[in-house]
């Protein structure tokens, strides 16, 4: 059995922002090989711009072929992750892996960026990041092959990153130094600690609600790109993935998928921010 036809059944998966988007798209990939899927959100009621709830997410779940639960509520805050995580533990007996996925961010130059804007960055990017796992570590500790994958790009000490938008920067950082730091921290715990970073735009809302929004999102790939990089990942031995940071098409490369035309994006794909290429970074 390749790690693309590896049964995902009774293992269970804590994903946060997981109403659309990325998240959403990695929770169906897992569910199609019958993982179970808790989904933390805020997205009760529909949002006049952007598709979906948590509820309609769940509903995708199951009709992929997991078992799913919604759990309204904020990545920032410890109470709501304690009940996303209980709410695993009382459905399906446990947590296996975790995807931090909600992610906010504003690009906005260090003058213009506002105080509460950088507050929501740090506190949905890093301290969400914090908090969810943190509330997990008991239970992953308990589990066969628990894995901790984080939507944040490699370090990237390029001039060019560090000074385009820098606040935003350090969330993302952050995010990833988090989890080097808990690979370290937890060698010998068995856990997988490792994140996960798009080459090329992904065509979610965060591309399409931009201004040029349809042109951008033409040159872009598919959430499904992503979500079958993160299942090839969680399908893989903890240990072999402990404190890597991944680029989705090497991933995907590496397991023998070469091309990547199905998801989209045509002949010259937008390159994702932190990603040296001609043009930016290099």
């Amino acid at each position: 059995m390749s790690s693309q036809q590896e049964s995902f059944t009774d293992r269970t998966l804590v994903v946060s922002g997981g109403s659309r988007g990325i998240g959403l798209a990695i929770a169906l990939g897992a569910a199609r090989r019958g993982a179970n899927v808790v989904l933390l959100a805020k997205t009760a009621e529909p949002h006049p711009k952007l598709p979906g709830t948590v509820h309609t997410a769940v509903a995708e779940v199951e009709v992929a072929g997991g078992k799913g639960v919604a759990v309204v509520g904020d990545v920032r805050k410890e109470q709501d992750v304690a009940r996303a995580v209980e709410t695993a533990v009382e459905h399906f007996g446990g947590v296996d892996i975790v995807i931090n996925n909600a992610s906010a961010i504003s690009t906005d130059p260090t003058e213009a960026l506002s105080t509460k804007k950088f507050d929501l960055m740090m506190d949905i990017n890093i301290r969400g990041t914090f908090l969810l796992t943190k509330a997990a570590l008991p239970h992953l500790q308990k589990s066969t092959n628990p894995q901790v994958l984080t939507l944040a790009p490699p370090l990237n000490m390029n001039p060019y990153w560090l000074g385009a938008h820098p606040s935003y920067t350090l969330s993302k950082y952050g995010m990833t130094l988090l989890s080097l730091g808990w690979a370290a921290e937890y060698a010998d715990a068995g856990i997988g600690f490792s994140c996960l970073w798009p080459e090329t735009y992904i065509a979610t809302a965060a591309v399409t609600n931009l201004a040029e929004g349809d042109k951008m999102a033409s040159r872009s790939r598919s959430p499904e790109i992503m979500a079958d990089a993160a299942v090839e990942i969680l399908s893989r031995p903890a240990a072999q993935v402990n404190g890597q940071t991944f680029i989705d098409s090497e991933v995907l490369t590496a397991a023998g998928i070469t091309d990547l035309s199905r998801y989209g994006g045509g002949d010259d794909p937008i390159v994702d921010i932190f990603i040296d290429a001609p043009g930016q970074g290099l």
